[in-house]
């Protein structure tokens, strides 16, 4: 039946194909050109109409009017894409058509995602278990964002949601130097420098960046402060040989005021800072929180060989790490170094036919110190020392990846194999010693067909891998089973299966009131197996059967007379446990009252944590009379879902309203200063930001509400120039 489903859609995408493109017959069709896609989607640089894939680009100005200081301001416009903030600040749970929604509980207090590879400039975030933390991540000092919505495992390997790559890099030659200072409510303070030139003539820049953000937050125990660096230098050395060197830095610290019930949530949490009743004391006893400091350094060499381009990527990682969580303060000491190395070669076989061959190896390895101690409450430090252990991470992955074109038809076919594999050792209690390897190999299949120079249709299949995360391989403690193995032996890889068709089109209009109109739709179908769901807070996880997904997407950009232009992305999708029956002793009795003792069959429930349907719309108006001016308005809406896997926890659909404004005022010499203002969730709606899946539950109630932000404003002034 899901198939069907997917095929009707299929036939609905190429009818809606045909009748766009029987529009398109105007001549000035070809002033419109495609967005190039650069590292994300093919890991080589190629238009975005060409990728057989959901793709989305997102550059600066589309989320420069905001605060820059959680990913969930910048990819509102990106469909298939939910990025919740967690507490306000950077802190964010991110889906791509659900996966990742298990990011976020008692054991994900360090702010990371799961699911979705993240890149900076090239380089990994992600960890080699699949973990991400945000910490390095300044909007302030981005340029673009690329979002690879489709199954990523064939080029990327342990990325079965997608990739998300931010690059820092500005434009080569650049020559500028810009300094910005914002405040805002609940005590919001952000300031930057950012500084470029050009490098051995116009082929070349170097750069640097720095940005020092403080938050109060609304909710007692929600204070969080972050400063960050960037900087880079790119140069031509040779007519095919370019090299490129970029350093990142941060030291973040985080207090986390922990989740509400329903019935603290309902309370008034608009007066957080007054009422006590909407804050959680154990997390403000213990002072719940995380410091972290850590860099990176990377080295990027580009040489043509041949006929074909070779690229050589290393980097080195060191991170320092304390955390106060669960009665412990933790420090880890860990490094992670890894490099990649790509070949690509592109042959013209004859007249109309191409090929683009794309050849590769991945290395990430992580290990460290990890030290856990009794919290001592007199000190907020540590008191005795209850754990010594290391656990590392090695993550190799090979792939092949090889495009024909010819005429207006291209077939891509992929295939990697990755190993990843767990090193445990406890330094305590030797016998917890482990060691264990998962393995995947993840195909991929694509199709594109060219109507035109601004219009194609597509069709993929891929199979994705994501692997347990290290802090999801615990085992369950229900029988003490922690106590005799490190690492779970229930847990496989989770496998999945996508099917997706597409259209992606730009289509010129008229001199009327509609001038240009662009879109991107895509129809997925998605199994998924051994599926993690966390218990008990995220004590330990358990693989769900076999899950399922039905999605559409779309993503949409009008540019209309008078300098009006409309963005939208919308999300619809349908999700299932479609085979899913798990033992009772992992769950609490009396969060099961009808189960047989034995066993709870929970098949045909919802995903939890996954929204049915979710939707951007924004306006924006740069008057033709004054195009320095800029304003926005954009609507945000999330419908509701569960909480839970028993679908008991209802999380209440909700919609923010934001507004904005920029303006910026050339003072002569290349010198100009930039002011704006934004006011977000300007109705004051009580919303639930984010959520914790399978949350305890206690006789006061299941906590696991984090609320949103209310109504708050933003402004920042900037100075500007430009050589």
């Amino acid at each position: 039946m899901r198939i069907l489903c997917v095929l009707m859609i299929s036939g609905a995408v190429v009818a809606t194909a045909q009748t766009s493109l029987l529009r398109n017959t105007r001549g000035d069709t070809a002033h419109y050109n495609a967005t190039a896609v650069t590292v994300v989607a093919t890991r080589q640089a190629e238009y975005n109409l060409e990728v057989p894939l959901a793709t989305t680009v997102v550059p600066r100005e589309q989320f420069q009017l905001n605060r820059n200081y959680g990913l969930d301001e910048a990819l509102s416009l990106v469909p298939g894409a939910l990025v919740q903030s967690r507490a306000g600040n950077h802190d964010v749970r991110v889906l791509i058509r659900g996966f990742g929604a298990r990011g976020a509980g008692e054991r994900s207090n360090a702010g990371t995602s799961r699911g979705v590879r993240f890149y900076l400039d090239g380089f990994p975030e992600t960890e080699p278990d699949g973990r991400t933390a945000f910490d390095l991540l300044d909007l302030g000092s981005t340029e673009r964002i690329e979002v690879l919505r489709s199954n990523a495992s064939a080029l990327w390997g342990n990325a079965a949601g997608g990739v998300v790559h931010l690059s820092t890099v500005p434009a080569l030659g650049s020559r500028y130097a810009v300094a910005e200072i914002a405040g805002g409510s609940f005590g919001f303070l952000r300031s930057a420098v950012r500084l470029a030139a050009p490098l051995g003539g116009s082929d070349g820049v170097v750069y640097a960046n720095l940005t020092n953000t403080s938050f109060d937050g609304w909710r007692v125990h929600s204070q969080s402060s972050n400063v960050q660096f960037t900087a880079g230098a790119v140069s031509r050395l040779a007519e095919r040989t370019q090299l490129g060197v970029f350093a990142v830095g941060a030291s973040n610290t985080f207090r986390i005021p922990g989740p509400l019930t329903e019935a603290e949530f309902q309370s008034n949490p608009q007066k957080a800072q007054d009422n006590p009743a909407i804050y959680n004391p154990t997390y403000v006893a213990r002072d719940e929180r995380r410091s972290n400091r850590l860099g990176r350094i990377g080295v990027r060499l580009e040489q043509g060989i041949g006929e074909g381009e070779l690229m050589v990527q290393l980097f080195a990682q060191p991170k320092f790490l304390q955390r106060s969580e669960r009665n412990t303060f933790r420090d880890f000491t860990r490094y992670h170094v890894g490099g990649s190395v790509t070949y690509q070669l592109a042959s013209q076989l004859s007249t109309d036919l191409q090929n683009q061959l794309l050849i590769g190896v991945d290395e990430q390895y992580q290990d460290g110190a990890i030290l856990f101690y009794r919290y001592d409450l007199a000190t907020g430090g540590r008191g005795s020392l209850q754990t010594n252990k290391r656990e590392g991470a090695e993550n190799t992955g090979a792939f092949i990846q090889d495009e024909l074109t010819f005429g207006r038809w291209s077939v891509l076919l992929g295939l990697r194999q990755d190993w990843l594999t767990y090193y445990y050792g406890d330094f305590l209690n030797p016998r917890l010693n482990d060691r264990r390897t998962f393995a995947q190999l993840s195909p991929k299949v694509g199709l594109t067909y060219r109507f035109s120079d601004l219009a194609s249709v597509y069709l993929n299949y891929g199979r994705g891998v994501e692997i347990p995360a290290g802090n999801e391989t615990d085992p369950p403690s229900v029988f003490g089973e922690d106590t005799v193995r490190a690492i779970n032996p229930l847990l496989e890889p989770i496998r999945s299966e996508t099917y997706e068709v597409g259209l992606k089109h730009i289509l010129a209009v008229g001199d009327g009131f509609l001038r240009v109109v662009s879109y991107d739709l895509a129809a997925y179908f998605i199994r998924t197996w051994n599926d993690l769901i966390p218990y008990r807070g995220g004590r330990f996880y358990l693989p769900a059967g076999r899950t399922e997904r039905l999605g559409v997407e779309l993503g949409l950009r009008a540019d209309l007379a008078h300098g009006l232009s409309l963005l939208g992305a919308l999300t619809v999708m349908e999700t299932k446990l479609a085979e899913y029956v798990i033992d009772s002793i992992y769950t609490q009795a009396t969060y099961n009252p009808a189960l047989d003792g034995k066993r709870a069959d929970l098949s045909g429930n919802a995903m939890p944590g996954v929204p049915n349907v979710y939707a951007t719309v924004r306006l924006q108006y740069q008057p033709r009379w004054l195009e320095r001016l800029r304003m926005e308005v954009e609507l945000r809406h999330v419908g509701s879902y569960f909480a839970d896997d028993r679908n008991q926890l209802t999380v209440p659909a909700y919609t923010v309203f934001d507004a904005g404004v920029r303006y910026e005022q050339p003072l002569g010499a290349g010198t100009s200063v930039v002011a704006e203002l934004r006011g977000m969730n300007l109705g004051d709606a009580r919303y639930v930001a984010s959520i914790w899946i399978n949350p305890d539950v206690t006789s006061a109630g299941a906590a696991y509400i984090e609320p949103g932000l209310p109504r708050n404003v933003m402004f920042r002034v900037g100075v500007r120039q430009q050589w």
